[in-house]
């Protein structure tokens, strides 16, 4: 998690600081919608590095906003999840969901 000296002063800052990017927010959808394993997810979101989503989702627990589960098993297996933090941002992503229907289907009767 961010310290305190870390932290924009403004809440909106705050929340484009900790999943602002492209990829977090699309990584946060998916896992919405259960815990995915790092290959699922990297074949899910079209275009992103192995790299970038490493590095996402490395960023996205250091901020306590998903969980990584290690299961002691041959081959390694991985899970990210929602932690209870990254839960509570659901009703932002529902909310955005909800504008980009709106705009896609205002876009889509101007036509």
């Amino acid at each position: 998690m961010l310290t305190k000296e870390e932290l924009p002063a403004c809440p909106v800052a705050t929340t484009v600081q900790i999943i602002g990017n492209k990829w977090k927010l699309l990584i946060l959808r998916n896992l919405l919608e259960r815990p995915w394993r790092f290959n699922e997810l990297h074949r899910s979101l079209e275009g992103i590095s192995q790299k970038v989503l490493t590095d996402s989702l490395r960023s996205m627990e250091k901020d306590g906003i998903i969980t990584r589960t290690a299961y002691p098993v041959v081959p390694p297996r991985v899970e990210y999840a929602l932690s209870p933090l990254g839960e509570s941002m659901r009703p932002i992503l529902n909310s955005m969901e909800l504008w980009g229907t709106s705009y896609q289907n205002m876009v889509n009767h101007k036509e």
